[in-house]
């Protein structure tokens, strides 16, 4: 079973690793305090209760990278984006997944 796992995990993260190098927008949906403490370079702090008044800023990105402390807000992120019509979002779970697949 672990094995099954660490395989899924391994594709979905080269799959998002790509996205990540591929100029996609990063989204850290944390709150501001949060993201002043650390974030990912070049990625926006829009915080998950802003999502629903800020949809304008997701429009016409080729690939959405949404990211948290935990992955749970960027899960709940994603769905709220969906529900929106903008499907092209994947979560990155924790901003450190995220900033670790960055290339340097």
């Amino acid at each position: 079973m672990f094995g099954i796992l660490k395989n899924m995990f391994s594709k979905e993260d080269n799959n998002l690793s790509q996205k990540i190098n591929d100029e996609a927008f990063l989204v850290d949906v944390r709150s501001s305090a949060e993201f002043a403490q650390g974030h990912v370079k070049g990625s926006v702090n829009i915080p998950l209760d802003q999502i629903p008044n800020l949809l304008s800023k997701f429009k016409g990105k080729k690939n959405i990278v949404v990211f948290c402390r935990s992955g749970a807000r960027s899960s709940q992120a994603k769905a709220i984006l969906e529900r929106n019509g903008i499907t092209n979002v994947t979560n990155g779970r924790t901003w450190q997944n995220v900033e670790s697949l960055l290339t340097k």
